[in-house]
């Protein structure tokens, strides 16, 4: 049977059918659907024995299903790349380690970036950690590939990245669904002093890694993933692709009519990449294109490039989705060089030039009518003048379009940084108000460590824990302040409160950011603690549930804009509401009805009083 799913649903799938029995994750697009879909197959298969997980970050997600895999069981890890950032250090050493059941790190990468802070290339990461990868060119062979992993995994005994950007993840196709075999094996860890990081025997541990990177070298060689053409005869034009590249490359020329004339070698193992079987195509070609995302992996292992171009020499793109506009400007470019055919331009010139004469206005994101984010940022806006404003990673990142993020690094730096701006002024004897901004899940990703050194270490700053009970970004899925488990069970409760005063912190309150005012004075009250001699830094936590995700947490209060507006656009630029819009023909603002959500919250961002409630009857 056969079903169409999404790219990570079929990963999802894949990990079922392939006998894992812990996944974990913490959600991040273009990641965050592979969780789900294993609760959804779980749920649908009855498979009890199968345990899921949203961790606190992506270190604490690898090191549990490390364990399960030490304890013999199939486990799996998801995250997009940024996560793997957090989670190297526990991936650098679980590689000298090894491991006992197959162990399957999927970091799901975002060329582009289309929803990250770097577009950085976990294959790179593989590299450096010295585990192989494997790089799914669609969803079919993504799930395909999870099984292959799982294999190679306990077959070597190391761990094994799966690599799928975001047009796997986020791409449909048909999959095939294969029986799910009854769960097998117990845990059982066994006492072993590999396990043990002491620093003589991980050099040994290092050298047994290398051997095994040896023969899966030469395993890969042979790998069905991997389509390396065969035979003896030359040719004028060769391309070596990876992940999405290779069937865009072969959809590309065989609308050219170039299928036979120009062969594609495709590879699906880019580390440790079969060097030798490759090196054989590329001497056969007089010219070699290499295309592949997001960074250079495949073209770095290549001992001679002299007849190659990629990204390494600018012939591709060292930056960006090589979406198939892309690929196609490059392909002609490259066959024109080689005399090997001349292709038309793919865009339409007359079409982009009437695109460009729309002069479409741009709409860059913002924060959703009703979002108590808004809220609490306006109040920040209102009650610190002149302040230094980090924030952090989340959907309050659009806080800059409302002038309250001055500035955004990862995810927990906004506390860390908070701290250093103030330092930085104390010992230069200058006075600066800081206010950071954190989500709570970000908080409890990253913040908690950042807080607890704020502290420590005297700093004075407010921190604004913006708590909408719930990941809203990528998904709506639970945070540890809540009594609710990825497969919907019921799980303890840890408070915010809680994580704040074991922090240190003897400064703080809660908030309902719809309640304006109300934390406009908390603002400043916070401002003025950090100033007092025993004074330190003051925490508010704004606690407003998302508004996509509980509506009913609103109480309607439907609004209108008085006659008397005179269009001077303040509330459009302070509090930057959506459903706010201005009518070019009146020159006054008004409500798009289609979109409010009725929370009235812009009464507050008319500092003349025009906007009012609409009062029952009128």
């Amino acid at each position: 049977m056969e079903k169409v799913l999404l790219g990570n649903e079929a990963i999802g799938r894949g990990l079922v059918e392939a006998g894992c029995r812990v996944m974990t994750a913490y959600p991040g697009t273009p990641s965050s659907e592979i969780l789900p879909a294993v609760v959804q197959f779980k749920k649908e298969l009855e498979l009890d024995d199968l345990y899921v997980e949203w961790s606190t970050n992506e270190k604490v997600a690898f090191e549990v299903a490390l364990a399960a895999s030490w304890s013999g069981l199939r486990a799996a890890v998801a995250m997009k790349q940024v996560g793997l950032n957090v989670a190297s250090d526990a991936l650098t050493s679980a590689a000298y380690a090894g491991v006992a059941g197959g162990f399957l790190v999927i970091a799901a990468d975002d060329p582009g970036p289309h929803s990250s802070q770097t577009e950085q290339d976990s294959r790179m990461y593989a590299m450096l950690a010295k585990v192989p990868a494997l790089d799914p060119a669609t969803p079919r062979e993504a799930k395909e590939m999870v099984r292959a992993a799982f294999e190679l995994s306990e077959a070597f005994q190391i761990p094994v990245m799966l690599r799928p950007t975001v047009r796997v993840c986020h791409g449909f196709q048909n999959v095939p669904l294969e029986d799910v075999p009854p769960p097998t094996g117990k845990a059982n860890f066994r006492k072993e002093r590999r396990w043990v990081a002491t620093p003589r025997g991980r050099y040994f541990a290092h050298v047994e890694l290398n051997e095994k990177l040896q023969k899966i070298q030469a395993t890969f060689a042979t790998s069905p993933l991997n389509r390396i053409p065969n035979g003896h005869g030359r040719y004028r034009f060769g391309i070596v692709a990876g992940g999405v590249c290779y069937p865009t490359i072969v959809e590309l020329l065989a609308e050219a009519g170039l299928s036979d004339e120009v062969p594609v070698c495709k590879v699906g193992t880019p580390y440790p990449l079969p060097v030798e079987a490759i090196m054989d195509f590329v001497s056969r070609c007089d010219h070699v294109l290499v295309l592949e995302e997001t960074d250079a992996v495949i073209e770095l292992q290549l001992p001679d490039r002299r007849n190659v171009a990629g990204r390494l020499n600018g012939a591709a793109p060292g930056a960006g989705e090589l979406t198939p506009e892309v690929i196609y400007r490059v392909l002609c470019d490259q066959l024109r060089q080689a005399g090997v055919a001349d292709l038309p331009a793919g865009e339409d010139e007359v079409l982009q030039a009437l695109v460009g004469e729309l002069e479409l206005p741009p709409r860059p994101p913002r924060l959703c009518p009703g979002c108590g984010h808004r809220s609490a940022f306006y109040a920040i806006r209102r009650g610190s003048r002149k302040a230094i404003l980090p924030s952090d990673i989340g959907c309050y990142t659009l806080g800059i379009n409302l002038r309250a993020v001055d500035t955004i690094l990862d995810m927990g730096a906004s506390i860390s940084m908070a701290a250093g701006f103030y330092h930085a002024h104390r010992v230069s004897g200058t006075q600066r108000p800081i206010v950071a901004t954190i989500g709570d899940s970000t908080f409890v990703h990253a913040g908690l460590p950042a807080l607890a050194n704020a502290v420590h270490t005297g700093a004075r700053f407010v921190l604004v824990i913006l708590d909408n009970r719930v990941t809203a970004m990528t998904g709506f899925q639970p945070t540890v302040d809540s009594d609710q488990l990825a497969d919907d069970g019921g799980g303890v409760q840890v408070a915010l409160e809680d994580l704040v005063r074991a922090c240190g912190v003897r400064w703080l309150r809660v908030v309902d950011p719809y309640e304006i005012p109300d934390m406009i004075q908390l603002v400043k009250e916070a401002h003025e603690y950090t100033q007092q001699p025993d004074g330190g830094v003051a925490v508010i936590i704004a606690r407003r549930p998302c508004v996509l995700y509980q509506r009913e947490a609103i109480t309607p209060q439907p609004v209108k804009v008085d006659e008397a507006c005179d269009g001077c656009r303040y509330c459009l630029v302070a509090f930057e509401c959506p459903a706010l819009v201005m009518n070019s023909e009146t020159g006054r603002v008004e409500i798009d009805r289609r979109i409010c959500v009725d929370c009235g919250e812009c009464v507050d961002a008319c500092y003349k009083g025009l906007i009012v409630p609409v009062i029952s009857g009128q």
